[in-house]
């Protein structure tokens, strides 16, 4: 099955007709028919399929038993209404590139594995990145049992009822012990191999980044018959507290983003009793996430107390700058240059977007690919990459794994 091929089953799975972006949330109908797509994938090329104990879906040639394994893949969720490349490109890529090396005769001389890892997008429980956090033990099985989404479903009750057993999730040192590299093509998520004009580039490092939930609690009230004077509107302290973000983000360098919003009692007469609206930012360093952070804190703090209003901040998420494995980062920069003319290289970019890749970092050696995003828009249906960098990426991840698993 070509490339072709499997995009145009999988493009389908989940798309909003109504947005043309994707709604394929962690545990939902759609996750799983993307679950089935995997599988069928796997079995169709007579890999060894199986589910890891945290819901991460793998397919294996060879042993994987030996330790030394080179594993590819990505995941297959998405954020709200999002784009079709954003994880599926590399789970995608990571079969085609399988039966390129196939077609070329090659023979493996260590395991290749290929994965999808679930909910790296975080979605519908809020938490990015689940099934790679809970493999590396970055998160503690009492706080996934504590994860629940939107209508109050708990993320164990999300898995049974999608046919998973939510007992067994927890660290799995000895499974991240059979892989010796694990390499993740990803879509760019903006401009750089667009301004450079390559179709594919290497990522260096994953800046420092995190999530923040800021509790504005005021008092509700008549929206016809309160004055203003007599009112304590968290919406005035929320709506002050997005503009600071802008103008930290700003003064930093960084970037700061309130995208979610909750409201109560969330009426259109009604004075809100509470306003809680999460925070996105990312940096650099992290001396520049800190100084972020620390002013939109401040500021909230005082346009709350300016507006009679109760602040409650909590972290709810935070990944600190991932470099990427310098010895295995250095030997796809050899892999892909050795056929360049002298004095041409691959690019190598920061990426200030989180993945999978940089969660296992701190336990295995990990490396990343772009495929170059000739917007540079992800997040959104407008997200794309054009079909002969699509394959420039197969055969780059092709020419990796070949390099990797059959030196």
């Amino acid at each position: 099955m070509t490339f072709h091929s499997m995009w145009a089953e999988l493009l389908p799975i989940g798309r909003s007709s109504a947005s043309g972006g994707y709604r394929r949330f962690a545990w939902t109908g759609a996750d799983l028919d993307c679950r089935a797509w995997f599988k069928e994938q796997a079995e169709s090329r007579g890999l060894t399929y199986e589910t890891d104990r945290n819901g991460n879906q793998w397919a294996w040639l060879g042993d994987p038993a030996r330790g030394d394994a080179v594993v590819t893949g990505s995941h297959l969720d998405s954020v709200p209404d999002g784009g079709a490349f954003d994880g599926p490109l590399g789970v995608v890529s990571a079969f085609a590139a399988l039966d390129e090396l196939r077609g070329r005769g090659v023979e493996f001389t260590r395991p290749l594995g290929i994965v999808n890892f679930g909910d790296e997008e975080g979605a519908r429980f809020g938490l990015a990145c689940v099934g790679s956090r809970l493999t590396a033990g970055q998160l503690t099985v009492e706080d996934a049992h504590r994860l629940t989404d939107g209508d109050g479903t708990t993320l164990p009750r999300a898995m049974e009822a999608a046919g998973y057993d939510p007992e067994s999730i927890g660290p799995d040192p000895e499974r991240l012990a059979r892989i010796g590299a694990f390499v993740e093509l990803h879509v760019e998520q903006g401009r750089a191999l667009d301004l450079s004009g390559d179709p594919v580039g290497i990522a260096s490092a994953i800046w420092p980044h995190g999530r923040w939930r800021f509790d504005f609690a005021g008092e509700a009230n008549h929206a016809g018959t309160t004055h203003l004077a007599d009112r304590r509107d968290p919406m005035l302290a929320y709506a002050e507290t997005v503009l600071a973000a802008r103008r930290e983000a700003e003064l930093a360098g960084a970037v700061a983003t309130f995208g979610k919003i909750a409201v109560e009692p969330n009426g259109v007469n009604a004075i809100p009793s509470l306003v809680r609206g999460w925070l996105d930012s990312r940096a650099a360093d992290q001396d520049g996430l800190d100084a972020v952070v620390t002013g939109v804190r401040k500021a909230a703090g005082e346009h709350a107390a300016a507006h009679g209003v109760e602040l409650c901040v909590t972290r709810e998420s935070f990944t600190p700058v991932v470099e990427f494995d310098h010895v295995l980062r250095d030997e796809l920069a050899r892999i892909l240059g050795k056929d360049r003319e002298p004095g041409l290289t691959v690019p190598v970019l920061g990426t200030g977007a989180g993945h999978d890749a940089g969660i296992l970092s701190g336990s295995i050696p990990t490396a990343m690919l772009f495929v170059r995003n000739p917007t540079g828009v992800s997040h959104s249906p407008a997200e794309s990459a054009a079909e002969d960098d699509c394959v420039a990426g197969v055969l780059a991840l092709a020419d990796v794994l070949e390099g990797l698993a059959c030196p």
